[in-house]
């Protein structure tokens, strides 16, 4: 088989199985309608296996330079899917199908591809110069839709009819910063275990107001 097959791809891996599922949900595939709220919580963990994937992968010290390559690629390329389009298709699920809202939904996941790419192309760069780990991104990372867009979701009981025009807002706002040059820290340990933190609460805070809808 081609590839390369090893446990640094594991949680790549599961983070796209995890969005393939939810992308399923939001269309109604599983049970004759859609469920926004279950493709939700399918995003929050492609979110969370897609955290700790980088770090795995470093833990294996005798990567060849295509095994790296191909790390890099395969991770972009179900970022794309995790981040990009399934954000996309939950806000087709939540009300935006009319022919306005298509351009907010295409450009979405163009940016975060772009984005993706770019990055693709100077971190190989930055690597055949430096062994140091990447201090600093360019643009919004693409993984931090899936806690924007969860805790924003959380609300849409509360905000009601206007909450795909929110949606929509937010993801136009999203896309932009996604292809900006602001530079973000990457976040250390600790700062990723808060965000694991922020994730777990916004899980309770999104179960509770399903169960209380």
């Amino acid at each position: 088989m081609i590839g390369f097959y090893n446990y640094t791809v594991i949680l790549t891996y599961l983070s796209l199985v995890s969005s393939i599922i939810g992308i399923m949900l939001a269309c109604g595939l599983c049970g004759g309608e859609p469920r926004p709220t279950y493709a939700i919580i399918c995003l929050m963990i492609s979110g969370l296996c897609d955290m700790f994937d980088g770090k795995i992968a470093r833990t294996k010290k005798d990567r060849t330079d295509d095994e790296k390559k191909f790390g890099i690629q395969i991770d972009s390329l179900c970022d794309a899917i995790c981040f990009g389009v399934l954000p996309a298709v939950i806000g087709y699920s939540v009300g935006l199908n009319s022919w306005v809202d298509m351009p907010v939904l295409a450009l979405f996941p163009l940016c975060a591809v772009i984005r993706l790419a770019y990055f693709n192309v100077t971190e190989e760069s930055r690597q055949k110069k430096t062994a140091e780990v990447r201090k600093v991104y360019e643009g919004l990372p693409v993984t931090s839709v899936s806690l924007i867009l969860p805790l924003l979701y959380s609300f849409h009981k509360d905000i009601g009819d206007c909450f795909p025009a929110v949606y929509g807002g937010a993801m136009l706002l999203i896309a932009i910063a996604f292809i900006t040059r602001v530079k973000v820290k990457k976040p250390s340990m600790k700062t990723m275990f808060v965000f694991i933190g922020i994730g777990v609460l916004e899980f309770i805070w999104l179960m509770y107001k399903t169960k209380n809808k």
